[in-house]
């Protein structure tokens, strides 16, 4: 029988002490958010229930729940993502298809990639210009959404990008050779095969939409609602701006309300990753390569 060579057994040995390092790393990484989850929940627990989460809030918003907050989240995530993601993706593949590699097209991408380090609170004053003020729609839903549709445009289009760029180019040339068009080629071949990190940028914007609260203080959320918004031009009020109120604003807060608030939102923002994560793998089995 043949025995691991010296040079063989060093390569192992310093293969596993890279792995043990990288595990390492990782647990550490995701060791202080499971220690803030943990902590929200024992802060959280005792006023988290049914009727906390289907109650308005009440008594300067020291008592009651948190029913409307929770539907104004839905209706700016919604609406944000429903603007969003169409145009990132029509963007991205009118660039990666598309647009020759020219001088404007790269400054393009790279007014893309700058666009998305910049602050919301800078989102925030272009929406209160552009969409409050300059288009006349006033504080309302329509324009927080717009102004998160904004905020995620590029990372959805960078995301999308890269998924494009990692379909083989053969699938294309295949695919043409027996008569394909360019959009056919498109919708039919490029698409379904980049749609697990079509969905990766879909949930990041998804999430950072949920948790914003500068990008939309100026532009549709209130401080406090008696009431459910009946229409996109309406105010409404956000999980993360009523957390913010509560923990800073609001005297004689019950120290359980802002934990379990918290807990809550964090909550649905994984609950729509972990929903995404398995769609994500579903269209990654179905794809080719």
């Amino acid at each position: 029988m043949f025995h691991p060579s010296i040079h063989l057994l060093k390569k192992e040995i310093k293969e596993r002490r890279f792995r043990n390092l990288l595990s390492t790393i990782t647990f550490f990484l995701f060791l202080p958010a499971l220690v803030i989850m943990f902590w929200l929940f024992i802060k959280g627990l005792p006023a988290l229930s049914l009727d906390f989460l289907l109650q308005d809030p009440v008594q300067g918003m020291t008592a009651g729940g948190i029913f409307p907050t929770i539907i104004g989240t839905f209706w700016l995530v919604i609406i944000s993502v429903l603007v969003s993601c169409p145009l990132g993706v029509v963007a991205a593949i009118y660039l990666s298809e598309y647009a020759s590699d020219s001088a404007l097209t790269r400054l393009i991408r790279l007014a893309i990639l700058n666009l998305a380090g910049v602050p919301s609170i800078v989102h925030a004053l272009f929406g209160l210009g552009a969409f409050v003020l300059f288009l006349n729609m006033g504080t309302s839903i329509l324009a927080a959404s717009f102004t998160l549709a904004v905020m995620n445009l590029p990372v959805i289009i960078t995301s999308t990008l890269e998924s494009l760029k990692a379909v083989p180019h053969s699938y294309r040339e295949a695919s043409w050779n027996v008569g394909a068009s360019k959009l056919q080629t498109i919708r039919y071949i490029v698409l379904p095969n980049s749609l697990p990190g079509i969905l990766t940028g879909l949930v990041f914007s998804v999430g950072r939409s949920a948790g914003e609260t500068a990008a939309i203080l100026f532009t549709g959320v209130a401080f406090y609602l008696p009431f459910l918004p009946q229409s996109v031009f309406d105010q409404c009020m956000s999980l993360s701006m009523h957390l913010f109120t509560i923990s800073t604003q609001v005297v004689g807060m019950p120290e359980a309300y802002p934990y379990a608030t918290a807990l809550v939102l964090i909550l649905l923002i994984l609950s729509v990753n972990s929903i995404s994560v398995v769609l994500r793998s579903y269209f990654r089995t179905k794809r080719k390569w």
